[in-house]
Order: C-alpha cells, then structure tokens, then sequence
C-alpha cells in the first residue's frame, strides 16, 4: 500500500512538472465569453495549450508583468464585481478579487506592479495590489459608462474612455497643494512651513474631453503624443493632442459599431475591430488614411498586438475563432478555435 501511494506522489510530482513546462515564456491569452474560459495559447504553434475558468461574463484579460498570472474582468453591465484570477504556470484558477461596491469591472491595465481597472456602475476606477490583496485607491470619473483604461507606467496619467457620456478623461496627479488644516485643527508653529492635507498617494485632475458617441475603443500612439477614439455610433475617430488635451481632428472613417482600436508597435499603422462589420480596418497613422480593409467575418471585438510587430490576433466574437493577420502583408495567416464568442485578448511574458 505504501508503495502504491509513494508511486502515485512520483506520478503526481512528475506531471505537475510536465503541465509546468506546458506554458510557454511567450503567451497569447484568449477569452471565450460564451464558455467562461481563458485559454492560453502558445503563439509559435498556434494552438491551444490549456483553458482555465473564468466566472461570468468574462470581458478583459491582462497578464502580471511577471507573466505568471492573469486577472480577468467579470463584467455583467453592472451585475458583477469581481476579478477573475488565473495561475498561468500551474494552468489553473485561484480565488477571485472581490471588489465589493465597485461593481461593473470592465477595462483592465498593469503598471506599478498593480491591477487598474474600470468599474462601469460605480462611475469609477481603481487599482488593486496583489501583493496586500488589497484595492488600494479609488477615484470616481463622474462619466457614464467608464469602459476602458490606459495608466501610464510611472502612473502620472490614466485615460478612460467613457461610452454613454461620448467622452475621455484625462487624469493626471496634482502637484502638491499647501491647505491649511481641517476646521478645529491647530495651525502649524510660527515660522513652520505649511503642513499637507489632503488623500493618501496625492491629489488627481481630471480633464473631460467631449469626442463622439459610444466612444469605447482607444489607443495611445507608442510615442504617448497622440491618443485616438473609435466613436460606435458615429463611426468616426478622434484624435486627441496629449499635451494640450484637445480634439485636433476628427475622421470620417465609416467605422460604424467600432470595438477596440490599437495602434502597431512601431506606431505607423491603427487597427479598429466593429462587432457588426465583416472587416478590420487599417488606418496610416500619420496620413490619417485608409490603407485597407482585411475581411475577417461577421464581426471583431478584442486586437492583440505581437510585440515584435510580426502578427496581429483579432477576436471575432460571431465567428468563434480568433484570426491571425500578418502585419507586413495584411492578409489572414490562421484562425485559432478559442471557444465561443472570443473577447478580450492580452499577451504574456515569463520574466
């Protein structure tokens, strides 16, 4: 009997090993809405090599900085309020984030080591630290439908596009402002210098940019000096100057129902996904023009930029797969059978 379980522990050390090394240094993640999953595809083969649950209404998906873990939004249009998490080392799932009131989480970022993200019904956003399993801030946009996010890596500035109210905000940190202590409070000594009151981690001003209707998707060029709206209503684009924070141009791009809009690596292309049109469509960044329309189905939701700037993954939400574009030659290389409806697509890197 001894022998029999000393075996079983060697089988059970061995193939924990074995699925361990299953996960690549490099991953494509993919959401599947319809199945609940996430499925960790490996992107030299193109084939899926485990999927994990993911809890209701799965909509975003971001990995670690690390690449060992992957924090997933559970959305529901306000019903949900907890973030999904996945051990992409061990392929398995490990107990959610609660977020309590903020209910709604929908876009999802990493910088500074924490989760950012969007809660929708609550009007507001937030960032979670893994590391105390805590939220640790919070900040309300005052915007309808605050959808997606963008924290830059030193944190000075969050964007969010804000769907129902056709706007962006931009948030940035305050510099530090001497006020004078709460009511009944003592004053400082004489000849002290003025103490600081205010919110733990610094005050924020947010500044509300009127673009389109149903702004959603959103991209910062990778020089930081421009960011652009995909407007589903109005099918246009707007480009919003990053310094002065003011809509330069706005482009009749007939990009009706538009999702998700995400600018190349390198920066000189823009793709933008419509969950009611059969292409993506490619836009020159810096002359502002079409270059062409890449037929992919009934329908496109999430892009995933391959960071060496060779591919491109587009989740087509009707069609049930996710497809594979080249980006040099702009043609469909793949599809890669996710489950149903694919959504939300992020990259992975073991560090």
């Amino acid at each position: 009997m001894m022998k029999t379980v000393g075996a079983l522990l060697i089988l059970a050390a061995v193939f924990g090993q074995r699925l361990a090394a299953q996960t690549p240094k490099e991953m494509l993640l993919a959401l599947s809405k319809r199945d609940h999953t996430v499925s960790i595809v490996d992107p030299a083969t193109l084939k899926v090599l485990a999927k994990a649950p993911v809890g209701e209404d799965p909509h975003e998906v971001i990995a670690s900085t690390d690449g060992k873990t992957a924090y997933v939004s559970n959305y529901g249009g306000g019903a949900y309020n907890t973030l999904a998490v996945i051990d992409l080392i061990a392929q398995k799932p490990l107990p959610s984030v609660d977020l309590g009131a903020l209910r709604g989480p929908h876009g999802l970022d990493v910088a500074g080591g924490k989760i950012w993200f969007t809660a929708e019904a609550a009007k507001a956003i937030g960032s979670y630290d893994p590391g105390t399993k805590k939220i640790d801030w919070i900040l309300g946009t005052g915007q309808n439908r605050t959808h997606m996010i963008y924290v830059s890596q030193d944190m000075s500035r969050i964007i969010t596009t804000n769907v129902s109210s056709g706007t962006v905000s931009i948030i940035e940190k305050a510099a530090p402002r001497p006020m004078g202590p709460p009511p009944g409070a003592p004053g400082p000594p004489p000849g002290a210098p003025p103490r600081q009151f205010g919110p733990p981690g610094g005050d924020w001003d947010e500044t509300v940019v009127r673009v389109g209707n149903g702004s959603e998707g959103f991209d910062v060029s990778p020089d930081g000096k421009e960011i652009w709206v995909a407007n589903a209503q109005e099918g246009t684009i707007s480009i919003i100057d990053s310094a002065s924070k003011k809509v330069t141009e706005t482009l009749p791009a007939n990009v009706q129902s538009a999702n998700r809009l995400k600018f190349t690596p390198n920066g000189t292309r823009v793709f933008v996904t419509g969950l009611r049109i059969p292409d993506v469509v490619v836009l020159d960044a810096a002359t502002r023009k079409e270059i062409k329309r890449i037929t992919v189905g009934h329908g496109a939701a999430g892009i995933q930029m391959q960071p060496d700037g060779s591919r491109v993954f587009v989740a087509c939400s009707p069609d049930n797969y996710v497809v594979v574009i080249d980006l040099k030659s702009l043609e469909v290389m793949g599809h890669i059978d996710v489950g149903q409806e694919p959504d939300g697509l992020a990259w992975a890197v073991q560090r």
